[in-house]
């Protein structure tokens, strides 16, 4: 179990959404005092949470005054436990607040300034008990990503997740395509009368597209252009893509490109990658 508290503004989110796609579970803004039975479950059944963040602060000023007390129980709990403060200076938190023109959860009617002062005199026992305390003043979002995947994973390098997946221009272009490859350039199985009726997964249409020598090519190209790409997505803690391939009808072309660059992608290390065949059985 990691505990994750510290100054508003120093990067809580961020942390916890970093864990999140590491594969750890995350409990946001739990009050301390069921710090216990949370503790009581995972102990009971380990397997289900094997790796668990509890996100802590003072959003829930009424029930802080326990967290002192959850720590207690949790050094005596059957569970490893490691707690995490952050922080960062006075100027930095203010930036953070005015970017996002909200208030500080402990400022009141005074200023911003004000609620960070009362939020270090209330967390000064919880910092000096802390096992990490990490200063996030010189990280933008992507850094502080990146140090907190090097800090807390134990899964080694970052796995990015893609799919790849084909469609028909004529039904429009998916709007949530990272990169869109369009190989209506490839002649089209479509006018050939034997080959019309069926797909890009069967045989026939698979091997007399992938048999042209303009489609081994590119595909051979495009999969080589996406490795420093997948490496740079790795790096900024971006963990799923979509890679839209497109012909004219999404039946023929498209259909046998994309589960052909599917195969290729399979074959790289810490890249998990699916197909979809958006328009494939369209009139």
């Amino acid at each position: 179990m990691l505990v994750i508290t510290g100054i508003s503004g120093a990067g809580r989110s961020t942390a916890a959404h970093t864990l999140e796609d590491a594969g750890w579970y995350v409990v946001d803004n739990i009050p301390p005092n069921l710090l216990g039975p949370l503790v009581d479950l995972v102990a009971r059944a380990p397997q289900s949470m094997p790796k668990l963040a509890v996100i802590i602060d003072i959003r829930g000023k009424a029930l802080f005054a326990d967290f002192k007390e959850a720590l207690d129980v949790l050094q005596n709990a059957p569970v490893e436990f490691t707690m995490l403060f952050l922080d960062a200076t006075d100027e930095t938190i203010i930036a953070r607040y005015e970017a996002q023109r909200r208030p500080h959860p402990l400022q009141g009617n005074g200023r911003i300034l004000d609620g960070i002062r009362a939020e270090r005199d209330l967390l000064a026992d919880l910092k000096e008990r802390a096992d990490v305390v990490l200063d996030t003043t010189k990280y933008n979002v992507h850094e502080l990503s990146t140090v907190i995947s090097q800090t807390y994973s134990v899964d080694g390098p970052s796995i990015v997740n893609i799919t790849v997946m084909s469609f028909g221009f004529k039904y429009g272009v998916p709007a949530d395509a990272n990169f869109v490859a369009d190989v209506r350039f490839i002649p089209n199985p479509h006018w050939i009368a034997e080959l019309r009726p069926h797909t890009g997964q069967d045989a026939p249409v698979r091997d007399f597209v992938l048999g042209n020598d303009g489609a081994n090519q590119f595909v051979d190209l495009y999969v080589e252009s996406l490795k420093p790409v997948i490496d740079g997505y790795r790096t900024e803690n971006k963990h799923y893509a979509t890679i839209a391939v497109g012909c004219t009808g999404g039946k023929h072309r498209s259909v046998a490109v994309t589960e052909e660059i599917t195969r290729r992608l399979g074959q790289l290390e810490n890249v998990t990658v699916n197909f979809q065949h958006r328009d494939l059985g369209r009139e």
